[in-house]
């Protein structure tokens, strides 16, 4: 099954907690802190597999979790990073957030690989937080949350010429002809029901990889026949090769289907308009009426295409239009498929007071956010510095200030997350 847009849910590991750990040999039964710190989480990262040919692993496995890393240890010992997640996509795979609908990557070469989804840090051990007046500490911090997000897959095939036409016009016999594809060929609608790849070298040292483009007929874009699900691979062709069926033999005049096989790409993406397009005039041992193709090549020719009378079943002319259309790729720019400014880019806030949300819950003011959840579990309720630290914290991120902004008074209730306490200025 040709399977060629997906959806999966990615999920980069955890970083491990930093442990709250004190020396206790025979001769230092009193110590001071070794606890280690916590190990960072394995991060979601995708490569191209030039092995894969479709998307369709990700139909059977839609969720992907990477290990979080260990937490620390003692005597100053770290917790272990995780591995990687790799997850492995075929060439000309374009990789989405869906919240965002930001361009993550777009994967072109064999091998190449970018992170999808960042692994969380480890926390740090209570080694890390002794001082001159606080020489046992009796908190550590908890590791950072990794990267969660949903994602789509889409592949826009590679290839650097696409053949474009109303289904049964001899695309396929087309492809077959000049290559060493084998795609399906039949005389009915639809017979290609996935893109076909072929390799030309119509001139010795110079090739080119071709698609036959199935499903295209009036209101493709639209998602009418195969349409929708196939036009997405003519993007990544740098010149297009329009196959009309000029004999006419099933009763359609062939300038009105090349206008209207037009209109259908150039509706999908504006770009396509500007694209390199010869035309194909095909089954040429069929017309009996030559003057019907001196009309049509005088129709194009007028609105500036180069028309070349073919016939893919005996081979006429074949070899003159393979030999324009590796002419046209030589001086033909690649086009970059995707904008600058679509391409997302991850911040980093170093703000803790953005992290930090404020809602009210009846009369009580509640108080959360992953920063907040990281400095709560670090502290120890049961002892005084780590309180003292712990309400620094607040103040110093600007938590009681925004309290007083909502109008909190002496005496209210104020819940982080399960703890519960007093206000007081």
């Amino acid at each position: 099954m040709f399977v060629d847009i997906a959806k999966i849910v990615i999920k980069a590991g955890d970083g491990g907690s930093g442990r709250v750990s004190f020396r206790r040999e025979k001769y230092a039964p009193n110590g001071g802190p070794d606890g280690g710190d916590g190990g960072r989480g394995g991060s979601v990262i995708a490569v191209v597999d030039d092995g894969m040919r479709t998307l369709m692993d990700f139909r059977y496995k839609t969720k992907y979790i990477a290990e979080p890393g260990e937490d620390g240890g003692k005597k100053r010992m770290s917790g272990k990073a995780a591995d990687d997640l790799i997850i492995k996509v075929p060439q000309g795979t374009i990789i989405r957030d869906i919240q965002t609908g930001k361009v993550l990557a777009d994967l072109k070469d064999n091998g190449q690989k970018v992170v999808l989804a960042s692994a969380g840090r480890g926390g740090r051990g209570n080694q890390h937080f002794a001082t001159p007046t606080r020489q046992a500490p009796t908190f550590a911090e908890k590791g950072t949350s990794g990267v969660e997000r949903t994602i789509s897959l889409e592949l826009k095939m590679l290839a650097d010429v696409g053949l474009l036409g109303y289904p049964n016009v001899g695309k396929s016999t087309f492809l077959a002809a000049t290559t060493q594809a084998k795609p399906k060929i039949a005389n009915y609608h639809f017979t290609t029901l996935q893109p076909n790849l072929g390799v030309v070298e119509a001139i010795k040292g110079k090739s080119f990889v071709i698609a036959d483009i199935p499903g295209l007929i009036e209101g493709a874009k639209e998602g009418v026949g195969l349409g929708l699900d196939f036009l997405r691979h003519v993007e990544r062709t740098r010149v297009l090769i329009h196959v009309v069926d000029i004999s006419g033999i099933e009763g359609r005049d062939p300038y009105e289907d090349f206008c209207k096989i037009n209109a259908e790409v150039f509706g999908y993406n504006e770009k396509l308009a500007k694209r390199t397009q010869v035309v194909a005039a095909n089954k040429m041992d069929l017309l009996f009426d030559k003057e019907l193709y001196h009309q049509f090549e005088k129709q194009l020719t007028d609105e500036g295409y180069e028309v070349f009378p073919i016939s893919a079943a005996t081979g006429e002319g074949v070899d003159k239009l393979l030999a324009r259309v590796t002419e046209l790729l030589d001086t033909v720019e690649v086009e970059a498929l995707i904008d600058e400014s679509d391409y997302f880019v991850e911040t980093i806030d170093t703000s803790n007071e953005k992290d930090i949300k404020y809602f009210m819950d009846n009369e009580t003011y509640c108080v959360e956010g992953d920063y907040i959840d990281r400095l709560l579990y670090s502290t120890n309720l049961e002892d005084i510095e780590s309180l003292r630290r712990f309400q620094n914290a607040l103040k110093m991120s600007g938590v009681f200030e925004h309290l007083r902004s909502m109008g909190i008074e002496d005496g209210d209730t104020v819940r982080i997350f399960d703890l519960e306490f007093e206000f007081y200025d």
